[in-house]
């Protein structure tokens, strides 16, 4: 696996529009991109279908990478966008195939691990706050990006990161019924 810097330079090549820097990277950070949708969902394959995704937006998005950030805190951002989206789009299509039939409040302890369920529930509950609430929250406590990665990321001071992801785990809290009051 090529190192951080080999990244980054390819990265750069691709946002000019070097396909074969392109081809590299995507082959080069593949396991990176799965590794980051496994820590959202829990099934392996809807972890591939979520780095499949979250490749194609790369190959797609690669020429806006502008090099504010690290590549690497790019492709964060990307994984969990495209997992969220990945998730919602199978929850959709689970509500379809089963006839209506709604999804359980809480995973079923005797089909799912208690790790499955625990971020099954999160996905659940940052589609219940702001987008760029669950955003901050996803980056910071899922992916364990610094508040300074977080900031150069989104283009916002650090005390906003703070502030957002203050409000964020409070409003997941309580989405996940473990806010006393």
């Amino acid at each position: 696996m090529p190192d951080a810097d080999d990244i980054d330079a390819l990265a750069r090549s691709a946002a000019h529009g070097d396909p074969a820097a392109l081809d590299a990277l995507l082959l080069a950070v593949r396991p990176e991109a799965l590794r980051l949708c496994a820590r959202f969902l829990p099934n392996r394959e809807d972890a591939e279908e979520a780095c499949q995704d979250t490749l194609l937006a790369l190959a797609n998005g690669i020429t806006r990478f502008e090099g504010r950030s690290s590549f690497r805190t790019w492709l964060h951002r990307l994984a969990a966008n495209r997992a969220r989206s990945t998730y919602r789009t199978l929850r959709r299509r689970w509500r379809l195939e089963a006839g209506g039939v709604p999804l359980p409040d809480r995973a079923d302890p005797r089909r799912t691990s208690v790790v499955a369920g625990t971020r099954l529930d999160l996905l659940d509950a940052f589609d219940a706050v702001r987008p760029d609430l669950a955003e901050v929250v996803a980056l910071r406590d899922v992916l364990g990006l610094s508040y300074p990665e977080i900031a150069e990321l989104l283009d916002v001071p650090v005390g906003t990161v703070k502030s957002r992801l203050h409000l964020a785990r409070h409003q997941v809290r309580q989405r996940l019924g473990a806010d006393a009051g």
